[in-house]
């Protein structure tokens, strides 16, 4: 119990290599997904409610009850709905490694630090069929409870690498991918991709530096309406995730049909 309530703080996280995921989507998710589960936690009071979903776990995963108290050290949640999982962190590959599989598109995030704007960015990411998300140094820990929460468990479909210098990394990243930026006034509208692309979006606050747009192959800027104010980093996301996933998107779905 006591590691378990450590796992509140990145480097608990990182030396032991597992942190919790909360909620009942999100251990389904992680259940169906290649990342490993170490244990289930369920609150006592509401194992009635998850009784049927219990058996369906593998043996090999460990089970523990805890009381309503116990269960209070550990939650996000305001109103938990008294099931979590611990998960274990992925082995991640190089970076280098990992841009010379052909993962498709790419989002490269640069410092975001807000939790739920990282989840529901990975969230996006997800729905439009990105499969891999690099993080520059200076970025929340993807495995931060909120992250993992507001993901909605689309995290455990994702590869994601960490503590990345995109100063050093975008020229590398350019050699395997067309490599765009985004900027809040400047550049070309959104559009379809019909090449790998790697997204590159900033700091809701801040935006890109300067010195890291100007490594970007294009620039993209979402115009607006002449008195709106700004739109959310997830707002802004989505918008070019559809963009540049459209052909992608539109085939897939003829295919379906």
């Amino acid at each position: 119990m006591q590691l378990w309530q450590k796992l509140r703080h990145a480097k608990y996280r990182r030396d032991e290599k597992i942190f919790l995921a909360e909620g009942y989507k999100v251990v389904q998710e992680l259940l169906g997904s290649k990342w490993k589960t170490r244990a289930i936690l369920v609150m006592e009071k509401k194992r009635p409610y998850y009784d049927d979903f219990l058996l369906t776990i593998p043996n090999e995963i460990d089970l523990y009850g805890l009381s309503e108290s116990k269960w209070d050290e550990l939650t996000q949640d305001k109103s938990p709905e008294g099931i979590m999982a611990i998960a274990a962190i992925p082995t991640q590959s190089g970076i280098i490694e990992l841009l010379a599989h052909d993962t498709g598109h790419i989002l490269l995030l640069h410092q975001i630090n807000n939790p739920n704007n990282l989840g529901a960015l990975i969230r996006t990411a997800h729905w439009f069929g990105i499969r891999a998300i690099i993080l520059s140094n200076g970025s929340v820990d993807f495995t931060n409870p909120k992250v993992v929460r507001s993901s909605m468990g689309s995290l455990f479909h994702l590869t994601m690498a960490a503590e990345a210098n995109f100063a050093e990394l975008l020229p590398r990243i350019k050699e395997y991918y067309f490599l765009v930026g985004s900027h809040i006034s400047k550049g070309v509208m959104p559009h379809a991709c019909t090449r790998k692309t790697a997204l590159l979006l900033g700091n809701e606050s801040h935006g890109l530096p300067e010195t890291l747009l100007n490594l970007s192959d294009e620039q993209w800027h979402i115009p607006r309406a002449e008195n709106a104010d700004s739109l959310s980093l997830p707002q802004a996301a989505a918008i070019i995730m559809y963009e540049c996933t459209k052909t992608t998107t539109k085939h897939e779905a003829q295919k379906i049909q």
